[in-house]
């Protein structure tokens, strides 16, 4: 191994110190712990709540960050700062949302309360692509990701970070 490779790793692994990376059949995706996710979220001025004020993964009524896709709280974060809007979390990682590879256990997606600044962004800045399944209006961002209205939040599924 040449030392400039040496140097690279090393940093890269400094880098990532604080996150956990785990294996998925598509490729390596680094999660965060509730902590991470909280401080990160906290520093742009995103808020959460959870309707059993709780943060625990395995119950349906909290809010969880825990196994969060790194990407998504960066999305996340790149929402915010791109829209200018108050952003309110009101789902994570915790059980109970529709399963799937991209889904919110697998840590790929957020739930936001429905803002009218949230809503008047989404509809000018990202385009329409049609209803889901269930029958909630899409709009696709310019960097891949799909939020979904839901009728009381806006279901959001982080492919990337939205540009970050």
């Amino acid at each position: 191994m040449t030392t400039t490779l040496r140097r690279v790793l090393v940093g890269a692994a400094a880098a990532l110190s604080t996150v956990l990376v785990t294996a998925t059949d598509a490729s390596a995706v680094t999660k965060l712990t509730q902590a991470q996710a909280e401080s990160m979220f906290r520093n742009a001025g995103i808020t959460w709540s959870s309707s059993g004020g709780c943060t625990n993964r395995n119950v349906s009524t909290c809010t969880s960050f825990d196994q969060l896709n790194l990407t998504s709280a960066q999305g996340a974060v790149t929402l915010k700062q791109a829209s200018g809007c108050a952003l309110n979390i009101t789902g994570g990682t915790e059980t109970g949302h529709a399963s799937g590879t991209y889904s919110h256990w697998n840590g790929y997606k957020l739930d936001f309360s429905h803002y009218t600044c949230l809503t008047n962004y989404v509809h000018s800045a990202f385009s329409y692509i049609g209803l889901r399944g269930d029958g909630a209006p899409q709009y696709k961002s310019g960097a891949g990701n799909i939020y979904a209205d839901e009728g009381s939040h806006w279901d959001v599924t982080f492919y990337n970070c939205g540009g970050c």
